[in-house]
């Protein structure tokens, strides 16, 4: 067993303990912090697909995330005033939320990979920077579901033997939905999609040259990618009652790209690591000044200067997917 194995199995248990911890001592606010670390972590997990095994730099997640924000929304509203959606009586469930933000954003992402994978460096991350811009100025131009002003949820989805309502029950799924992800990120790395993939990244013309067309696997990994990302937005908009355009802007894709350096690009726990230590970041630093990122930016950048494998590498050293 590796260190990182080690290290990696300790945050899960930290994060998993921090909840029960806090009602023990009577502070259930970082029950709502636990899960927020859960949710964000969960799209970090979906971007180092694209990222940390297909080499892809996405500033377009943030579009992923908002449809998954907007799909549970829509179906928590119309559920609650008896409406159908798309000409179905959809129940207010938080899986058919999930079904329904993965195949909105599948889509998506089956479209805009089909144009941006064609590209490569700068030109890739313009053009999903483009096409989440583009998805952004809709949401604000839609007026049924709130426009510029959001759309809040009441009452938020069920979900089968859970009581939503209760922050700890939110916690557990959300929890769930992360070790579930991570699984399937650990089941991607170790198949010869995974490997296929790693090996596009690091050189395109040699794979190619051996048979495999490094195009269909990379759309594949970022239509994947793109689903698991929406599915944590469902879950963000479940946990703040509330949609806005704002999950959809261009910072939400850079902050995703943070907590995947910040942790570790391409490593399993990677996204919990960095997920934990920048909610952790924002709670202290923000109490202590509002210009708090300024903080985060000096230690992102000491990051990328000296510890390259995020907090995961200082820990576990060179060895990856441990």
């Amino acid at each position: 067993m590796t260190r990182e194995t080690i290290f990696s199995a300790i945050l899960l248990l930290a994060l998993l303990a921090l909840p029960f911890a806090a009602q023990a001592i009577g502070n259930p606010f970082y029950v709502t912090l636990a899960t927020r670390m859960a949710i964000l972590a969960l799209a970090a997990v979906g971007l180092n697909i694209a990222l940390g095994l297909g080499g892809l730099v996405s500033f377009g997640h943030a579009a992923f995330f908002g449809i998954g924000g907007y799909a549970a929304g829509i179906i928590a509203s119309h559920a609650m005033n008896g409406e159908p959606v798309l000409g179905m009586m959809l129940p207010g469930s938080m899986p058919v939320a999930w079904l329904l933000a993965a195949a909105a954003a599948g889509l998506v992402a089956l479209t805009t990979g089909a144009i941006s994978l064609r590209t490569s460096g700068v030109y890739f991350i313009m053009i999903t920077l483009a096409f989440a811009q583009m998805v952004y100025y809709f949401a604000i131009s839609w007026p049924a579901y709130g426009g510029e002003d959001g759309l809040s949820i009441a009452l938020r989805n069920s979900f089968p033997g859970a009581n939503t309502a209760r922050p700890l029950d939110l916690f557990l799924i959300c929890y769930g939905v992360l070790v579930v992800a991570l699984l399937a990120f650990w089941r991607i790395s170790v198949s010869r999609f995974g490997a296929a993939l790693q090996a596009a990244r690091q050189n395109e013309i040699r794979v190619a040259a051996v048979g495999i067309e490094p195009f269909p696997i990379r759309l594949a990994a970022f239509v994947v990618s793109a689903m698991i990302t929406a599915v944590a937005g469902a879950l963000f908009a479940e946990l703040t009652r509330y949609v806005s355009p704002s999950m959809l802007a261009w910072p939400m894709s850079g902050e995703l790209i943070v907590l995947v350096i910040l942790g570790g690009v391409g490593r399993l726990a990677g996204p919990v690591a960095g997920a934990m230590a920048f909610v952790m970041l924002e709670y202290w630093l923000g109490g202590l000044t509002e210009r708090w990122q300024f903080f985060l930016g000096l230690i992102l950048l000491g990051v990328v200067l000296f510890a390259r494998g995020g907090i995961l590498g200082l820990v576990a050293g060179k060895a990856r997917h441990g």
